[in-house]
Order: structure tokens, then sequence, then C-alpha cells
């Protein structure tokens, strides 16, 4: 923390315990601009953001601070939304365009725009919503849904190619990130104002605007785990079918799912090694790797003796 006025206690508790915010990213700044204004007005040493937005790009910027730093990964197993115009450099027939737009719903390859933040891989991607709002022979005002990653630049370019007339995105925003919308979003004045208004002793509005990292991970499949099993992977094991005394939906191998302590904590999170449909024939070896533990291991004292910690004890 800097040397301003402190925050109310309730509110730096929050902030040790983790939080997101949902930050609507104007037009120009980079979103790495964006998260250091968050960071400098919250008077703390580290932020981060998910989800890259290109400066010329609007829309909702998840930024975590504390603890959520650690659930910034997940974040990209999100869908994103965007709406976004379409230019044509020659005019196109509605039912031309009606065609292309069917053909890109679904698995796409793609390589990312030369403007673009990260590095140029060519890579998959699944368009799963792709529909034309309005519009005419000239442009197109388009509601995209797709993976995290997805490169709506790379689709407009893409889709002009189809249509044998060239195309380029001339305006991008992003209006949500899996079930988060952009109504829940901020400006950075509307933030900066809320933290002024906490450091006078009035913390409400800021509190509001600090989203506990429950909202992220109970997005996820939810292992919760027997009391041995929670003191095992906070101290850096893996999860065994012993472990586990309940899970809240089905999931699929490959999956990421949230490990949760019987008292409701967040204990790690980590990819399912088998299908949730398989875990009763599962005798022994690991069901889940854990990847990224945020629970303080202090607060989860060992229940072994000699060896490894096993995390299917108990």
């Amino acid at each position: 923390m800097t040397d301003e006025t402190p925050f109310p206690p309730e509110v730096l508790d929050r902030l040790r315990a983790g939080a997101f915010l949902l930050v609507d990213k104007p037009r120009g700044p980079s979103s790495h601009q964006v998260t250091a204004w968050v960071r400098d007005i919250l008077g703390i040493e580290k932020a981060g953001h998910a989800g890259t937005l290109d400066p010329g790009v609007s829309g909702l910027l998840w930024i975590g601070v504390g603890p959520a730093l650690k659930l910034l990964p997940l974040m990209l197993d999100l869908t994103k939304r965007y709406i976004g115009l379409i230019e044509f450099h020659a005019p196109v027939r509605d039912p031309d365009l009606a065609r292309v737009l069917e053909e890109f719903r679904g698995p796409v390859f793609q390589t990312p725009p030369v403007r673009s933040a990260v590095k140029r891989e060519r890579r998959i991607r699944t368009i799963h919503r792709l529909q034309r709002l309005e519009g005419d022979a000239h442009r197109a005002l388009v509601d995209v849904t797709a993976d995290s990653g997805t490169y709506v630049r790379t689709l407009a370019v893409d889709a002009g190619d189809a249509l044998g007339v060239g195309a380029h995105l001339a305006e991008l925003r992003r209006v949500a990130t899996g079930p988060f919308q952009e109504a829940q979003s901020v400006s950075v004045t509307t933030l900066s104002d809320a933290a002024a208004e906490a450091r006078a002793g009035r913390p409400l509005a800021l509190l509001a605007l600090l989203h506990p990292i429950e909202e992220v991970w109970r997005e996820f499949p939810v292992v919760r785990l027997k009391e041995s099993a929670a003191a095992a992977v906070a101290h850096g094991a893996d999860l065994a079918r012993g472990g586990i005394l309940s899970i809240s939906r089905p999931f699929a191998k490959g999956a990421h799912v949230a490990l949760v302590a019987p008292n409701g904590e967040m204990v790690a999170y980590g990819t399912a090694l088998v299908d949730a449909s398989e875990l009763p024939k599962v005798r022994k070896g690991w069901v889940v790797d854990a990847e990224r533990v945020l629970a303080d291991p202090a607060q989860y004292p060992p229940r072994w003796s000699g060896g490894a910690a096993q995390s299917g004890a108990g």
C-alpha cells in the first residue's frame, strides 16, 4: 500500500483476500496502462488484467488484485462477446454476407493481426455466435461470441476475403466475458471517485466494485474436499479420488475445476485428469492436477505423517 490516507478495514480486508474489478476500458490507452491506473488508484503494488484489449478497442476489462491475480488464467476459459463494425471495400449483397457468416461459425484457424499484442502463431478458436445486427451494402454491425483469444479483427479480414471484396474492422467493443456483462463495468473515473469516498470513511461504493474471487471460481465445477485432502492440496499435493466429498456438476477431462475446503474456502484450482463420470471407477492415482494454490498453507496443518502429502487420505 502507498502512504495515502488508508482505506477503512473492510476495504483492506477485501483487497488482502483478493478481488476483481470490471473496468470499462476506453479507446486509446493499452490494457496495461488502464491496469496501472487501477493499481495507483487503489494504492497497491500489483494488479493484473485478463484478456488483453488492443488500444483501439473498448469495453470490459477484468483486473485482478491480491490473491485474485492467481485466478486470472481461469478467465481464459470464459467466452468473450463483442460488438464490431465491419467495413467492406466493395458493396456486399445480404445473401452473400449471411452465407459467409454462417461459414465462419464453429472452429476456425486464425493468425493474430500484425497490430496485436501477442505472438503471431496460427491457432484454432471457436466462433459460437456470429450475427449481423444491422448495416448496409458497405458495412455490417456484428455480434460475436467466441473463445478467449479470438481475434475479431482477423475475422473481419477473413470474411472480406471470403466475400471477394476485402474488409477491415472499423470499431470493436467487448461487451461480456462469460456471464459478466458490460453493464457491470465502471470507468476509471468512477473507480477513482469511489476510492476517494472510501478514504473519507464511506466505503460502500468501492466495496461494490471490488468483486470477491468467489464470483469467478463459482463459475467452474467445484470439487469439495475432505479436510485431510484440503490440507494436502494446500501444501502442494495433487488430488486423489479418496479426498473428494462432492462435486457441484459434471466436468470433462482437461477442464479447470475449483478445489474447495469443507469451510467453503477455495484452496486451489486444477485440471481434471479424468471425466467426472469416471470418478466412481477410479481406485488409485490422481484425479486432479492442482495447478495453483490460493490458500495459506499455515491455515491447513498437515494431517499426514512421514513421506509426501497424499491428498486422497481420509
